[in-house]
């Protein structure tokens, strides 16, 4: 485990060399290394990419860096103790909590697994669940970042974000079990298990390289994807589906699933969907992808019961969708 660390460390700080000697250097070597005269499809999509990747890079490693310091130094004994057994009141609590934990939605759901198993109700955990990945600093800047023009976006996000958190918590209240939790005495959580280390800060260090990395290969997918997609796509096809409110929020909640970005740097992917998507089809990609993706529901899977996982994925996609329609005509006429 040792030698798992350390190698870990090692990669981060060549992937940091190798991206400030990109960063101040690439204009430089990359046309001589790569003609891209012959390629002008790719040539574009290299630039939608590379565009992409540093803005969002400097989000990631906060995140990774928030997450673990969350992880490290705020035991869930505190969480726990901030939550209580009211509903109306646990699920506000909740909301209130998922400010002060800027974790991935990967990481919140073995956290929100051992909540409910320490006694938190299991809508307050929904809440954690919904509402975490989103409502935090990290999130909150990297979205302001990204639609500097378009400020509703933003608001967005944090109302239909909440509205959905309460909505999803007193429908789990009223209609789900209590007995939702897989009692695997195995963590099935890859990426997430974090053995005793000597020190707090080694173990700090080894936290953020394997966050950071975590992410930033889904994401890299992910910039990939949208910058192929940006090129290659027809554009009257785009147009069209973009431009229609009930498809394109469909389509845009669609991709956000596959895609499976982190939260803190998927604004900037929707971004480049801006000029083709209408507002409420771009709010159901920055809504519902952190809330739900494909990454993340596998890892549901392997930490509560698998009917638990169908109603809430059947739940989060009704309300999700049904909001960023009613949030899309009120932009359109001057709301938010």
């Amino acid at each position: 485990m040792l030698l798992k660390r350390y190698t870990g460390n090692l990669l981060l700080l060549i992937l940091l060399f190798l991206l400030l000697a990109f960063f101040f250097l690439g204009d430089v070597f990359i046309p001589k290394a790569i003609d891209f005269s012959d390629y002008p499809m790719l040539h574009s999509v290299f630039v939608v990419f590379l565009g992409l990747f540093l803005e969002s890079i400097p989000f990631l490693f906060l995140g990774a860096i928030a997450s673990s310091f969350i992880q490290l130094f705020i035991s869930e004994e505190i969480i726990q103790r901030m939550i209580p057994k009211r509903p109306l009141t646990a699920i506000f609590a909740a909301i209130a909590a998922a400010l002060i934990i800027p974790v991935c939605e990967c990481a919140i759901i073995p956290v929100v697994r051992r909540l409910i198993q320490k006694g938190v109700p299991v809508h307050a955990g929904v809440v954690l669940l919904v509402t975490a990945p989103i409502l935090n600093v990290i999130v909150f800047g990297s979205t302001y970042y990204a639609f500097q023009n378009n400020p509703a976006i933003l608001y967005g996000r944090i109302i239909l974000c909440v509205l959905t958190a309460i909505i999803a918590g007193l429908f789990i209240h009223i209609f789900s079990t209590k007995d939702v939790v897989k009692e695997d005495k195995i963590e099935l959580v890859q990426g997430h298990e974090h053995e005793i280390q000597p020190s707090r800060w080694t173990s700090f260090i080894d936290h953020t390289s394997q966050e950071f990395f975590m992410v930033g290969r889904y994401f890299i997918i992910g910039a990939l994807f949208a910058s192929v997609f940006q090129v290659f796509m027809d554009r009257s096809v785009m147009a069209d589906i973009g431009q229609a409110p009930i498809k394109g929020t469909a389509l845009m909640m669609g991709i956000a699933f596959v895609l499976s970005l982190c939260s803190s740097a998927d604004a900037f992917v929707a971004a480049s969907f801006s000029h083709s998507f209408l507002p409420g089809s771009i709010l159901g990609f920055l809504v519902f992808g952190p809330m739900l993706d494909l990454k993340n529901v596998l890892i549901m899977m392997s930490c509560f019961k698998r009917s638990f996982v169908v109603t809430y994925v059947l739940l989060i996609f009704a309300v999700v969708f049904s909001l960023c329609l009613i949030a899309g005509g009120l932009i359109s006429k001057g709301g938010f």
